[in-house]
């Protein structure tokens, strides 16, 4: 077994070309062997491969699309058969999924945020939403991992736990903790029976954010946050699992993205 665990990291960069020096410092400060943005929000004619290829990521995959959305995985180690698939009937850049060298299937995702009423009928974001996490949901249902080793990660844009959110009843009716959201999510974690590496060995009444709004005069003394961002692992890959960070200090940084950096760490066999 080696002697170092495979470190990844998952973040929504919220865009990849202004915060390109973030990124640096991540990697300096952390040293993940892999590093999953959401929200790059370029195509990839401009994508900073050559930045990101000096930070010693050279087995570099992305998936973007101009101003918005987009998705990328950084790595060390060699990524082979890179999907890339659409989902609920969309064109957005939301996916992106590759082996790692011991054949575990990393899948990078940027669930839809939904727009700000939740109803299907007024708002038809909402209602992408909800048939996007349903597209996934049948996505991983037809997989059948069968105790090989995978991993999800992304911006979920859904904070499932009751203790996810600084307020579960002042959120009830806001779009990322509605009831329907996370019912919907949960069928996906069902489909594979995915763990939430977040919760592996953390009580379900601790608070964990990974998220705090850019409408807040001060994020940090109001701390109303929202775990947005996620790390599932398959049942094989669980039992790999050696800890997880949610990097807090990430969003004091100068012009950051509103999430944090979340970290976690897999013996290798």
């Amino acid at each position: 077994m080696s002697s170092r665990p495979l470190r990844l990291a998952t973040w929504n960069i919220n865009s990849v070309r202004l915060r390109i020096d973030l990124v640096k410092r991540l990697a300096e400060e952390e040293n993940p062997d892999i590093i999953c943005l959401q929200e790059t929000k370029t195509v990839d004619d401009t994508f900073p491969l050559d930045a990101i290829r000096q930070m010693g990521y050279v087995h570099t995959v992305f998936s973007g699309q101009k101003g918005y959305n987009g998705v990328a995985i950084l790595s060390k180690v060699p990524l082979t058969d890179v999907v890339i698939e659409r989902f609920a009937g969309s064109e957005d850049k939301r996916h992106i999924a590759a082996k790692l060298p011991d054949d575990t299937e990393l899948h990078n995702f940027y669930i839809p945020a939904g727009g700000d009423i939740p109803d299907v009928t007024l708002n038809p974001k909402f209602d992408f939403k909800l048939k996007f996490v349903d597209h996934m949901r049948d996505y991983f249902a037809h997989k059948r991992y069968n105790g090989s080793r995978a991993i999800l990660v992304g911006d979920f844009n859904i904070a499932p736990g009751e203790h996810d959110v600084w307020s579960h009843k002042a959120l009830l009716k806001i779009v990322s903790h509605t009831p329907i959201e996370v019912e919907k999510l949960k069928a996906v974690q069902d489909s594979q029976k995915w763990v939430d590496a977040a919760r592996i060995g953390v009580p379900e009444t601790d608070k964990i954010y990974s998220w705090w709004s850019y409408r807040a005069a001060d994020w940090d003394a109001a701390d109303k946050g929202r775990r947005l961002d996620h790390i599932w692992l398959s049942p094989a890959s669980a039992e790999q699992f050696a800890g997880i960070r949610h990097l807090r200090h990430l969003r004091g940084w100068d012009q950051p993205s509103d999430h944090v950096a979340v970290i976690a760490d897999l013996k290798q066999q």
